[in-house]
């Protein structure tokens, strides 16, 4: 589950253009009323949905067809120091993925801390 912090906020708009994908995003904002509640869709080519993720949300996805392809539209530049994240499996979250195998999480992913984030600003 991926975030800029500040001063690199940025909002996404996510489409999958090839294949099918399960889209989730994390409220991360303290002060919101639906702080630590996740949302998900499943995006495919067929169904031709876009998910917006705002501000001081995190997000990831689960492909779960061979051969995706997914569109990013970015509101700021790519800023490797502000990158955070959170695992997708923190129970602080709760988050009910699909029952299949996972063959790969990138090391990054895996790697996240548990929420909170230690210095990043939510």
């Amino acid at each position: 589950m991926h975030f800029q912090e500040c001063p690199h906020e940025e909002e996404k708009l996510v489409r999958c253009t090839r294949g099918v994908i399960y889209d989730v995003i994390v409220d991360l904002r303290k002060d919101s009323p639906t702080h630590k509640q996740w949302f998900s869709v499943e995006l495919s080519d067929r169904n031709r949905r876009m998910l917006y993720i705002p501000k001081g949300l995190a997000h990831g996805f689960l492909t779960l067809t061979d051969d995706v392809e997914i569109n990013y539209h970015h509101t700021v530049f790519y800023h490797p120091e502000s990158a955070r994240g959170v695992r997708w499996d923190d129970p602080a979250f709760g988050i009910e993925w699909p029952d299949i195998s996972v063959r790969t999480i990138s090391n990054a992913d895996q790697s996240w801390p548990d929420y909170p984030v230690g210095n990043a600003k939510q």
